[in-house]
């Protein structure tokens, strides 16, 4: 294993549309998943649960999202971020490598959005990688105090040679984000407009790998009306050389 493929996507909880016209594209975006071909997923907005939607849709999956997206041959980590009314929900992590470890911590700013960080260890080849998978908040003040908690948090639970990736929706307008992310060692591959959002007509660029430890070499992100019917995100593909 030399090249690494990674993806993010936020999956909107596999719903689109508001109200009455809301369709469920969970089933969908199992066959996207599989058509990412990508050794680790890290997912955001996925539900554990939902009593509301599972009613209200004839083909609501039995199992939780992360389970029912996992490819065959493939390893589901997920953890809650969020609470609500009807269900919860938060990130996941999909790893073709056997999962060593898995770690979470909660990244909320304020009581508004409830936010966390998940973090997964797995083993590629002989080597072991650390994956975080976020979800940061849509407040920028927000956004840089749990980049400061992202950082304590490497700091403290990540060995400094251990190869590291750190993946998610970001809510980074303009990337202002990166220079924090270099601090800490982290590069992601600066590719000609790779815009995730909105998923219909991309416009800026919201979801990032960022690795440390591993060189970038590659970036990809799907396009077309299959895609921006799944989600108001599209997925972004990245290879890192280990």
């Amino acid at each position: 294993m030399s090249v690494l493929r990674i993806a993010t996507y936020n999956i909107h909880k596999g719903v689109q549309g508001l109200g009455p016209v809301r369709r469920l594209e969970i089933h969908n975006l199992g066959h996207a998943v599989e058509q990412l071909d990508a050794d680790i997923v890290c997912l955001q907005e996925v539900r554990k649960l939902h009593r509301r939607e599972e009613r209200y849709f004839t083909r609501w999956p039995e199992l939780p999202q992360a389970e029912f997206l996992c490819p065959e041959g493939y390893f589901a980590v997920y953890q809650t971020n969020a609470k609500t009314k009807h269900g919860e929900h938060g990130n996941a992590l999909l790893s073709r490598w056997p999962v060593v470890s898995q770690g979470h911590e909660d990244m909320s700013d304020h009581r508004f959005e409830q936010r966390g960080l998940l973090h997964v260890q797995v083993e590629v080849g002989r080597r072991e990688v650390h994956v975080i998978v976020l979800h940061l908040g849509l407040i920028a003040a927000s956004r840089a105090r749990q980049i400061e908690q992202l950082s304590r948090y490497v700091e403290r639970e990540i060995p400094r040679k251990a190869p590291l990736v750190v993946a998610g929706d970001m809510n980074d307008w303009g990337a202002k984000l990166r220079p924090a992310m270099n601090k800490m060692g982290l590069q992601d591959f600066a590719g000609e407009r790779p815009w995730t959002y909105p998923s219909r007509m991309p416009l800026a660029q919201l979801d990032f790998v960022y690795a440390r430890g591993m060189k970038p070499v590659g970036l990809e992100i799907p396009r077309g009306r299959i895609w921006w019917r799944m989600s108001d995100h599209l997925p972004l593909i990245a290879e890192f050389r280990l």
